[in-house]
């Protein structure tokens, strides 16, 4: 198994930048493909990015792409999401996961951290 935990949440006017990173402990992080989803208020969990095990294929959601990055460190146990031009409908909880294939349904997640918030004001 795997634990893995969220920090670098916020309140960020639009068009800001936030960086979310993810620590993982107990089993090796490069073991899984880490992802990261999002849950605004009123919504279901969506799918946002993710890295593969070597960090050499990552794939974005279309509402997301270009102005998002994510890496990882498998070294360091960590993944990040570098979040440029935010916009207010990026406002959600933010979670980072881990699962032993890319799966881009909330419900086909093995591992789920307990999510930051990040706010975007208009």
């Amino acid at each position: 198994q795997v634990q893995v935990v969220e920090s670098g949440g916020g309140l960020v006017q639009a068009g800001g930048s936030l960086r979310l990173s993810c620590a993982a402990s107990g089993r090796p992080f490069s073991t899984y493909v880490v992802e990261w989803f999002r849950q605004a208020p009123g919504k279901e969990r969506e799918f946002v990015a993710a890295i593969t095990w070597s960090g050499s294929n990552k794939y974005y959601a279309d509402s997301v792409k270009g102005r998002f990055t994510i890496s990882r460190d498998n070294l360091k146990n960590t993944v990040s999401l570098q979040m440029n031009s935010l916009k207010p409908e990026d406002t959600a909880v933010y979670y980072c996961t881990a699962s032993y294939t890319i799966v881009t349904r909330a419900k086909d997640v093995s591992y789920w951290g307990q999510g930051t918030q990040v706010t975007v004001s208009s």
